[in-house]
């Protein structure tokens, strides 16, 4: 049976009209699919413009010392709470202005000619943090003193200008419940904790997309 020439027209023309759309389609110049912008800010530590300082109260007197900062990097997330990185304090540089006593602190407590870095590794950001200006949050992770881990959460006041950042922080440090050495005498005793306060600066970045 033979059909008119107009329905055979008819259904030949979808299927020539689509391949022909597909044809154009493939020829046209093809751009990779957009990548969502990457969230998140780093915080670049600037260990030159950072301070440690700790306080460690004894039966006699408290004394003051300081440690230097090595180097740290931090990446946020006040969207989903997500935070890595680290910041790295020199053991080796704790210094309380006495070299007796320094002496003792190297050898007996810390024992950093073994244990050379002091470790806070972040994994959870609390709170938020406002593109520019004051902020309260709460930064829980890990702890890392005389080669041990411990979970450890800081409370961090921070400030955010431009691209540049500081931060204070407060916190006490329970090292003879963590396992170092009580440097305490018969004459002298020593607190079980340390407090440490921080005082930050850096530059504020942008994390790259995918990262």
């Amino acid at each position: 049976m033979k059909l008119p020439r107009r329905q055979l027209a008819s259904i030949f023309y979808l299927p020539v009209t689509a391949l022909a759309a597909v044809l154009v389609l493939s020829a046209l110049p093809q751009h990779a699919a957009p990548q969502s912008p990457a969230s998140g800010l780093v915080f670049v530590l600037d260990p030159a413009q950072s301070k440690v300082h700790w306080t460690l109260g004894t039966t006699l007197h408290t004394v003051h010392g300081t440690f230097d900062l090595k180097k740290g990097v931090l990446q946020l997330d006040p969207s989903t709470g997500n935070a890595t990185g680290e910041i790295v304090v020199d053991a080796t540089s704790a210094n309380s202005g006495n070299d007796s006593r320094d002496n003792k602190m190297h050898k007996d407590v810390l024992e950093s000619a073994r244990f050379t870095d002091i470790i806070f590794r972040p994994h959870r950001l609390e709170g938020k943090i406002t593109p520019q200006g004051e902020s309260s949050v709460q930064l829980h992770g890990f702890f890392v003193l005389h080669g041990s881990e411990h979970e450890f959460s800081v409370p961090v006041q921070a400030n955010l200008a431009a691209d540049h950042w500081t931060a204070k922080a407060n916190f006490s440090v329970p090292f003879i419940d963590w396992g170092l050495k009580n440097p305490s005498t018969w004459l002298l005793k020593v607190d079980h904790a340390v407090t440490v306060e921080l005082e930050l600066k850096g530059t504020l970045q942008t994390p790259a997309p995918g990262s």
